[in-house]
């Protein structure tokens, strides 16, 4: 039976939607290093779930380098995926439908 060698390149698998605990163990099995810039906790995270990555999957890297992870925000983490919110300027005129129709009046009366 032949074995074949070990290669120096990868292929980065997918991580996005793997919990933390199995990211880890598929990063381990591929021969690939985890970063997370999000999680300093990393090693203690077990159920926060992947929403990026980086390399992409499919992605061919040296053996032992090192993929950037981010995962969902939990509760209480400022979560939401609302984006950003700012003041809209200048804001939008009041005086709702009384603003967009003109008063009535006669229709036959001259203008200055």
């Amino acid at each position: 039976m032949r074995i074949t060698p070990r290669t120096s390149e990868v292929r980065v698998p997918k991580f996005v939607g793997l919990m933390a605990v199995d990211a880890r163990e598929t990063a381990a099995g591929r021969g690939v290093q985890l970063a997370t810039p999000d999680r300093p906790d990393f090693h203690r995270t077990v159920v926060d779930y992947v929403v990026r990555q980086y390399p992409p999957p499919g992605a061919e890297v040296p053996r032992g380098a090192v993929v950037t992870v981010w995962f969902d925000l939990g509760e209480g983490e400022g979560g939401g995926g609302a984006g950003v919110r700012e003041p809209r300027v200048p804001a939008p005129p009041g005086g709702g439908m009384e603003r967009e129709l003109d008063a009535p009046g006669d229709a036959f009366e001259p203008t200055h």
